[in-house]
């Protein structure tokens, strides 16, 4: 990380801020706030989504993406679509215009023609950095993500439930630079956004978290989360539901059910972070990892924060 990289995470960052805090400053919803907000990033070539998604096995980019609106309980999401510029806005047409909430592969990209969404050609999402991870990964015969993985350690639930193959799969693992925004309006109505290339070098059609409602992305009256991180552990801890439901049945606060979901994708062995507010505005952004690319803004004060 240099200096001048940090200043245009930074910059990327309050770009998708700002895009999301207009709407709201202008009397507009949640849902509007979070889709300008992750087009935003999808639009910014350094994140792990739209313009910067990383590369499959066979060298093409598939992006998933999925948005919520927690005050009337609706989804839309795609999965492995390609070409298309902001696949958060492809998901937003399935919620709105379809009577599913998941559409994938050569469908969801024919839905995508059909409703006009804006397309562009290969070498837009061409980026020289995502292209030397996926010859680094090639080389070593591994799925990598985006940064380096972090030591884990265990809370005081007891020892790991994995047996010694699946812990030496999950550290061979690092965070991925999936991007998400969560939003409460002026009408404490919440909602949750989150888009990502998935992982370099995967095979097979794989698809993660971000796309499934509750594991990546999830939003009802109670909170709205957007999460980061491992995908395949996100889906084994249902993470993104999980702190609603910690508030909803252990009466917990956001700050604490978030973190108690955090302590528990840890027990599980995965890494990585969420975002989260509820309906009262309170934010909270807990990790497991070294860092977390994360800003927010309340009342007008833009904070971008990076490292731990």
């Amino acid at each position: 990380m240099t200096a001048d990289l940090e200043r245009e995470y930074r910059s990327g960052l309050e770009t998708a801020l700002r895009a999301g805090w207009n709407v709201l400053q202008s009397g507009g919803s949640a849902l509007d706030a979070v889709d300008g907000a992750v087009s935003s990033l999808e639009d910014f070539p350094l994140f792990n989504a739209g313009r910067g998604s990383v590369f499959t096995h066979d060298g093409r980019q598939e992006m998933d993406a999925c948005i919520m609106d927690g005050s009337r309980l609706r989804a839309g999401a795609v999965a492995a679509v390609e070409r298309v510029r902001n696949p958060v806005r492809l998901a937003r047409l399935v919620m709105e215009k379809t009577a599913h909430v998941l559409l994938a592969g050569d469908g969801a990209v024919e839905f995508a023609h059909q409703e006009g969404v804006q397309f562009e050609p290969d070498e837009y999402f061409f980026t020289e950095h995502r292209w030397l991870q996926l010859q680094h990964a090639r080389a070593e015969g591994i799925i990598e993500l985006d940064h380096t993985s972090a030591e884990i350690g265990f809370p005081d639930e007891g020892e790991s439930p994995l047996d010694d193959e699946q812990r030496a799969n999950a550290k061979a693992q690092k965070p991925l630079g999936t991007v998400g925004a969560v939003a409460c309006d002026s009408m404490g109505h919440l909602a949750a956004a989150t888009s990502t290339g998935g992982m370099t070098n995967k095979k097979f059609g794989r698809v993660g978290d971000s796309p499934i409602v509750g594991l990546g992305t999830y939003a009802d009256d109670v909170c709205a989360v957007s999460g980061t991180g491992h995908g395949e552990y996100f889906m084994l801890g249902v993470t993104a539901y999980d702190v609603s439901a910690r508030m909803r049945y252990k009466g917990l606060s956001l700050e604490d059910a978030a973190r108690e979901t955090i302590d528990h994708l840890t027990y599980i062995e995965g890494e990585g972070g969420i975002i989260a507010v509820d309906a009262a505005g309170n934010l909270s952004l807990p990790f497991n990892s070294d860092g977390m690319y994360r800003g927010y803004v309340t009342n007008g004060e833009f904070v971008t924060e990076i490292y731990r």
